[in-house]
């Protein structure tokens, strides 16, 4: 384990991803969600093929023998992807990152109904904190008061980054039961070939030509997606979950810096105290996963043969 380079790969990571969703938003006027999630999918595919023939991991990377896993996974991956792209049209990016932050507290009341995963006090109390965190961002835009059509737009927008967390959630959970029996390499490579086979099918709604700007901001996206999701999975191969996950909320920095410098975006204070509540709850929850899983481990020792 190297703890260090775990986290720069992971904060390496973050950066990264942050950029795309700027890069992704630049375009958003323009070109349809679905559109974008074709590009970002399919253009990392070549990143990620080197990469594991790089490790010596291709052929792990194609061989499953879960395909129906795969799918639900790319099916909720694909759906989280466009929500997430769709809303940078109608919200600043910290914003989006900042709902976005929802996710993995999603995912541990998902978990609990789907994967029957115990939630204890602590848990509920941490989730509960995530929720008053996520309505504080989104009461100021789902609000029925205002009554222009600009108000309507980013409360439409607030709605579909809150599916996308959703989604995204889901996701998570399928991907926790993928890694009991897959790769990771083969989780990666399979999510971008579904997703990028799941977006043409929101061609007859509307896809453009773009301009030879978004064109290239487009493939920059598709190709940072890719070394993203690798510097990703290098983090957790350098250190455990729970000491890099936490670097996850180093984005909200990034996205309000490119927000402010790149889109003029300034942030407001109920945006940034929810943004607050959210990443304490997150982070609670990281905190108190580590401390189930040391917990576990030493149970499993106690009762080996030489413990």
């Amino acid at each position: 384990m190297r703890p260090l380079r775990g986290i720069t790969y992971k904060v390496i990571s973050v950066l990264i991803f942050i950029v795309m969703f700027a890069m992704i938003k630049a375009t958003s006027e323009h070109v349809p969600a679905g559109q974008t999630v074709f590009f970002r999918s399919l253009l990392a595919i070549p990143v990620i093929v080197v990469w594991l023939a790089w490790r010596g991991e291709l052929a792990q990377g194609f061989r499953t023998a879960n395909p129906f896993g795969h799918f639900w996974r790319g099916m909720m991956g694909t759906l989280a992807m466009g929500c997430g792209f769709a809303g940078l049209a109608y919200l600043p990016l910290p914003e989006v990152t900042a709902i976005g932050y929802a996710a993995p507290i999603l995912t541990v009341i998902l978990a609990a109904m789907f994967l029957g995963e115990e939630v204890r006090l602590f848990r509920m109390a941490a989730v509960a904190l995530g929720v008053v965190g996520v309505m504080v961002v989104v009461y100021p835009r789902l609000t029925v008061l205002g009554s222009d059509s600009a108000s309507y737009m980013q409360a439409f927008g607030a709605a579909i980054v809150l599916g996308g967390a959703l989604f995204s959630a889901l996701a998570q959970v399928f991907v926790r039961k993928l890694v009991q029996a897959e790769k990771t390499a083969t989780i990666v490579f399979w999510f971008s070939v579904t997703a990028t086979v799941l977006s043409l099918l929101t061609i007859p709604f509307g896809w453009v030509w773009p301009t030879p700007k978004e064109f290239a901001l487009l493939i920059g996206a598709g190709i940072l997606g890719g070394m993203g999701q690798i510097c990703l999975t290098s983090s957790y191969r350098e250190a455990d979950a729970s000491l890099v996950a936490p670097f996850e909320y180093a984005s909200m920095i990034f996205a309000l810096a490119i927000g402010w410098y790149v889109f003029d975006e300034t942030p407001t204070w109920t945006m940034l105290l929810g943004a607050a509540l959210v990443v304490t709850a997150g982070i609670l929850i990281i905190w108190r996963e580590r401390q189930l899983g040391m917990e576990r481990a030493r149970q499993r020792k106690a009762m080996s043969p030489q413990g």
